[in-house]
């Protein structure tokens, strides 16, 4: 190709879209090329570790079969979902989930059951996680406390760990052989097995609790740090004026720090609540209640039922990025205010 032609392709290539942003001519182009530039690795990143995954995802859960590939199309995954959700709703769901199953044999409730146990038991601990992140992002910003740096890298400790290691540590802690366990034992006279916080039948007290330390272990550390970095921007001279009016520590922290810091507390509830809803580890190991993360695993290791996980998989990325988009909305509403 002679130095003719390469230039009139190269100028074809200039007068495209691609182009302008290539080769831009002005201060505002040259702006948006950085702009591709920094967001291109990130688009490569998601394309491949989210845009196509969860394509794939959505395709195997309307497909009729799935050997090496997907086959077919139907909704009867996401019938069969949906039948066992409406299944588990009080006094009307026998009669909605036959309507929706298109027939009259009683559908299980297991799928509602678990979705019901994601949401309360995911809300209880992130209620729990946020209000202790309160205290401690108060305390590590409002007090000269000793060894502060050693106190925050212990705070933020559990964030690098995998919740399999959370889980042995609760094992360690509240099993049978563990040293809390053994230490109640001792001061109230009961058994180990009795009051072990592991190794429990599913669903019971016992393991329901074991469980929950085991969640708080990981989402605290996460709402601490995001808390504090809330705190930086709260306005030390209202505090310090309403101080010198009379107003107590308490009623300072309720009338004008509470205030200041409630978008860092819808953030917190955010980040815990999907960190919770998302935990597999911890439950695989400690086996303690049947959530989403735990039937994952149960379908496609031992059901191998590809399309109804997929659909699970589906309406829980779905509700997923719904309540964030909402949380994320409220939050900007509140910042404006």
């Amino acid at each position: 190709m002679s130095t003719l032609d390469e230039s009139s392709v190269l100028g074809r290539i200039r007068e495209t879209r691609l182009g302008q942003v290539i080769f831009p001519t002005t201060e505002r182009g040259r702006k948006r090329r950085r702009i591709v530039a920094l967001a291109l690795p990130f688009f490569i990143l998601a394309t491949f570790g989210a845009f196509i995954p969860l394509a794939k995802m959505f395709r195997i859960s309307v497909s009729e079969e799935f050997l090496y590939a997907a086959q077919g199309w139907t909704i009867e995954p996401y019938r069969q979902l949906f039948a066992s959700i409406a299944a588990f709703i009080p006094i009307i769901g026998t009669e909605l989930s036959s309507t929706i199953a298109g027939g009259t044999e009683a559908v299980d409730d297991v799928y509602g059951a678990t979705i019901w146990n994601s949401l309360w038991f995911s809300a209880i601990t992130t209620v729990s996680s946020v209000i202790l992140g309160i205290a401690l992002a108060h305390g590590l910003e409002k007090y000269e406390l000793p060894r502060k740096d050693l106190l925050i890298t212990l705070i933020s400790f559990p964030i690098s760990l995998p919740g399999i290691v959370a889980a042995f540590m609760m094992i360690v802690l509240f099993g049978q052989t563990g040293f809390l366990t053994n230490f109640f034992a001792v001061l109230t006279g009961a058994e180990p097995l009795n009051i072990q916080l592991t190794g429990q039948p599913s669903g019971t007290v016992l393991a329901i609790t074991g469980l929950f330390f085991g969640y708080l272990y990981s989402m605290i550390p996460r709402a601490t740090l995001l808390l504090r970095g809330t705190y930086a921007e709260v306005n030390t001279d209202a505090e310090e004026a309403a101080r010198a009016l009379g107003a107590t520590p308490m009623q300072t922290f309720r009338y004008v720090t509470l205030p200041q810091i409630r978008p860092g507390i819808v953030g917190a509830c955010i980040l815990t609540f999907r960190t919770a809803l998302a935990i597999f580890g911890t439950v695989l190991v400690l086996k303690s209640l049947s959530v989403v993360t735990f039937r994952f695993d149960q379908l496609v290791k031992v059901g191998y039922e590809l399309n109804i996980a997929s659909a699970l998989a589906g309406v829980f990325f779905i509700f997923t990025v719904l309540f964030t988009f909402l949380s994320l909305r409220y939050t900007s509403a509140e910042v404006a205010q």
